[in-house]
């Protein structure tokens, strides 16, 4: 039979183990808030990246059209992948008149407060068309 030994024994105390467990769920608790920080960055890129493509499907269609743009500023509004974006097109002289430049800005409809995609391009006076 074995004998009892009150000395001390191998193993953790309690408290010793509700320390360990407090740290472990401060540590979980921070990779969670990591987790969530990146989940709604993924929302924030994919609008970017939508809002980007709306800005470059503008400039294709100018080119596309092949027409001397008007000087001056207009706005409207396109759908992409489900959402709804507001562009705003400034058409600009250059220094050289056969080119005129193109800013497009995209933006969370309706305001116009943030801008989601910015693309800058130039279109070229097709031949035989009055400057």
């Amino acid at each position: 039979m074995r004998k009892w030994r009150g000395g001390k024994r191998g193993g953790f105390t309690l408290v010793e183990v509700l320390v360990a467990l407090a740290i472990i769920s401060i540590a979980l608790l921070a990779a969670l808030r990591v987790a969530g920080g990146g989940t709604s960055s993924v929302g924030e890129l994919r609008a970017r990246l939508l809002a980007r493509w709306v800005a470059e499907n503008l400039l294709a269609e100018q080119r596309a059209r092949g027409e001397w743009l008007p000087l001056g500023m207009q706005r409207g509004k396109e759908r992409e992948g489900g959402i709804e974006f507001a562009w705003r097109e400034e058409v600009i002289a250059t220094p050289n008149v056969t080119f005129r430049r193109v800013d497009i800005r995209v933006f969370a409809a309706p305001e116009e407060a943030h801008a989601l995609a910015h693309l800058t391009g130039f279109i070229v006076n097709p031949p035989g068309t009055d400057k």
